[in-house]
């Protein structure tokens, strides 16, 4: 392996999976009530079930980008071992870490100009950006730096993300949905159901009345788009909303065929703008997303 595999906490990949195949995730922080903390899939120093139960009682939850020398520090250990580095980050449509990346690469391609480095702009959120950097991971042994490079370009877009949350208020919060949008969505129990389209923005496609429906119409969409011969593995995540993935992964396996799935937490990083609730689901697509 001549290259270094990297993506951040955004990408919810689970522990097991970063380890087994050697994925490096950098951890990022956020605040709650006024005290910073660290957070990682499957780790951190706060259990993420506490920060949601704070979030139901009205917490404020703030992240934090990772800036350019936490990257820069992240790339020179490995361009020092004589490695390159492939680092996939959240879509640069939701957030500014992306840039700090580049900076950073940049930085480093003077000190290091007989390495590479190469930053992916995933396009992608959460588990679906987990789920783009796992199936990549598996192709490492048989893909070079640039062929792997030139593969995740060509194959981000393929990667689908449903969504749907259970209160609009953290919507709201990050000027998503208006505040009249929010007040009429809850006296009506309308929830949304959001797609990350081909830019890598979260846009809502559509509003169902009651949550069962909502968890139901992300099935119905994953039925219309799913490439089976190239989903080998379905991604479910929830912010602490265990009950409702398992739902969802019944449907998949009912009514998809699919029953290799797994169901893990949406992090901290993208939880505390969807807020307490959310699920989402995750899977590859037999065209371009969006």
């Amino acid at each position: 392996m001549a290259y270094k595999l990297i993506t951040d906490t955004t990408s919810d990949l689970p522990a097991a999976f970063a380890q087994e195949w050697g994925v490096e995730v950098l951890p990022m922080e956020y605040t709650l009530d006024g005290k910073t903390h660290t957070y990682l899939p499957g780790g951190g120093d706060q259990p993420i079930a506490d920060v949601y139960a704070a979030m139901r009682q009205g917490a404020a939850v703030i992240t934090s980008q990772i800036n350019a020398y936490t990257f820069s520090a992240a790339f020179e250990k490995h361009l020092r071992e004589g490695l390159d580095v492939i680092y996939v980050g959240f879509s640069s449509a939701l957030s500014g870490t992306l840039g700090s990346a580049r900076i950073a690469k940049a930085e480093l391609a003077e000190k290091y100009p007989d390495r590479k480095i190469a930053v992916v702009d995933s396009l992608s959120a959460s588990l679906g950006q987990g789920l783009f950097v796992y199936y990549a991971a598996r192709k490492q042994k048989e893909l070079g730096f640039d062929e792997m490079a030139a593969w995740l370009e060509e194959n981000k877009l393929r990667f689908v993300h449903w969504f749907t949350v259970d209160d609009l208020e953290y919507l709201k919060r990050g000027g998503r949905v208006s505040g009249a949008t929010a007040a009429i969505a809850t006296v009506l129990q309308i929830k949304p159901v959001m797609h990350v389209d081909l830019g890598g923005h979260l846009v809502a496609v559509e509003k169902v009345q009651g949550r069962k429906k909502s968890l139901k119409a992300m099935v119905d969409h994953m039925a219309q788009d799913v490439d089976k011969e190239k989903t080998d593995v379905v991604f479910i995540g929830h912010c602490d909303a265990r009950g409702d993935a398992e739902l969802v992964a019944q449907q998949v396996r009912e009514r998809i065929g699919i029953t290799n799935i797994v169901i893990d937490d949406i992090g901290v990083m993208i939880g505390a703008h969807s807020g307490p609730g959310t699920v989402a689901l995750f899977f590859v697509g037999k065209r371009l997303a969006g």
